[in-house]
């Protein structure tokens, strides 16, 4: 079996030399295809760099077509058996391909989550490597004594030499917070301890997923209407048509943080009514109320919160009695078709 690895990458050229450099340094061997979605910065100088270094195949977009777009196209470029999927400002673990290759080897029809960590220390940082702070960061970069910006640096040479050390500063989750950590603690415990829940294919991840390439294509790939959470519609159809999703934890992959770009799935709806017009399922219009509920300050009566990928299957199939409509409404989040119950939580039932 042979891995493909398509990294998406749209102006973030500083970082994506990072993760191709840890993508070159790989314990098994992969072919990287690389997708420049509508560069304006410096990606081609670093893609031209990388390929006179290591193989690699690159697709062009002149116009962005989108996280969706992006992925098809490096897919349908891509010539592996596997396809993994990783974006141009993470970084993989030297073993990371062999561990996404070991899983899939011991059973076919799998789609595979690892594990995302990220780097919080690069977050002013618009290049990791020489310290080159973020537009509007300059000052609090400034203030930083020497040892403080040498410690907040992710280099080439650390990626080849020291990953052990990059590694250490690592935190789980993609994004900063306690919900992030908790939400992928409570996916990847539903997919090692829950293997018939019904809902599994909501643990998908954004950076970090594989899949037969076949079944990939054989089932339309991304839907490019979806560029928030288009990966768990993808899992949803993948798990429709016979493929079980599993956990590769020590498929590691490690997020090189920054204050800008972040989409909040709960602020912007235009992913949900896409993805409940495809698939108009109880599940897909609790996912919201499922990760509000994970907030620290969660808006919600406790009735109808959700606390984990099996409470998610049990409200869908409507084995609670909660009002998820109403529930949505707190969260300012509009009525997507019918609702899961009509009754309404018990009275005098407090956040």
């Amino acid at each position: 079996m042979r891995a493909s690895v398509i990294v998406r990458s749209k102006d973030e050229a500083d970082r994506l030399r990072l993760t191709l450099t840890s993508l070159a340094r790989q314990s098994a061997p992969c072919e990287v295809v690389v997708v420049d979605d509508g560069s304006s910065d410096h990606t081609g100088a670093i893609l031209d760099e990388a390929a006179k270094q290591a193989p690699l195949r690159i697709v062009r977009h002149p116009i962005a077509r989108g996280r969706s777009g992006a992925s098809n196209a490096g897919a349908r470029a891509a010539s592996g058996d596997l396809v993994i999927f990783l974006d141009g400002d993470t970084l993989a673990h030297p073993d990371f391909v062999a561990h996404h290759l070991r899983t899939h080897a011991a059973q076919d029809g799998l789609v595979g989550r690892g594990t995302l960590l990220h780097l919080r220390c690069t977050r002013f940082l618009k290049n990791p490597e020489t310290g080159a702070p973020r537009e509007g960061e300059e000052g609090r970069i400034a203030r930083l004594s020497a040892a403080e910006l040498a410690g907040s640096l992710v280099t080439r040479r650390q990626v080849l030499e020291d990953f052990a050390g990059i590694d250490r500063r690592a935190e789980l989750g993609l994004y900063p917070g306690a919900g992030p950590r908790m939400l992928q603690a409570l996916e990847i415990e539903a997919l090692n301890k829950h293997a018939g829940c019904t809902v599994l294919w909501a643990a998908a991840s954004g950076s970090n997923l594989s899949a037969p390439r076949q079944a990939f294509l054989d089932c339309g790939g991304f839907d490019e209407r979806i560029d928030i959470n288009e990966h768990r519609e993808l899992a949803l159809r993948l798990c429709r048509a016979g493929l079980r999703m599993v956990a590769v934890e020590d498929a590691r992959a490690y997020h090189l943080t920054h204050r800008s770009g972040w989409r909040d799935p709960l602020a912007d709806g235009a992913w949900e009514r896409a993805f409940y017009a495809a698939h108009p399922e109880p599940a897909v219009k609790l996912l919201a109320l499922f990760w509000a509920s994970l907030a620290p300050n969660a808006r919600l009566p406790i009735g109808v919160r959700i606390g984990s990928l099996p409470e998610l299957e049990a409200a869908a199939a409507a084995l609670t009695h909660d009002d998820y409509d109403a529930a949505r409404r707190l969260l300012g989040l509009p009525t997507l078709g019918a609702t899961v119950h009509a009754e309404p939580p018990e009275p005098g039932v407090g956040p």
